[in-house]
């Protein structure tokens, strides 16, 4: 499975949670709660927009076909 996690570098803006388009993350007290991760596309979109970059996304090699 797929591991989405955000560090404490995050600062709270929310555009993680803006931009996802599944509406997977949610902001709680300033912090972004991953509540649906099973229906996570993987796309990116809350890492790549990540201004302090506290989002990690971890693939298992059996996902990357190695």
């Amino acid at each position: 499975m797929v591991e989405i996690k955000v560090s404490e570098k995050c600062n709270g803006c929310g555009l993680c949670d803006r931009h996802c388009p599944l509406d997977v993350i949610y902001m709680v007290e300033k912090f972004p709660e991953i509540r649906y991760p099973d229906e996570c596309w993987h796309c990116g979109a809350c890492r790549q927009d990540c201004p302090t970059g506290a989002v990690d996304i971890t693939f298992p090699l059996s996902m990357l076909g190695i």
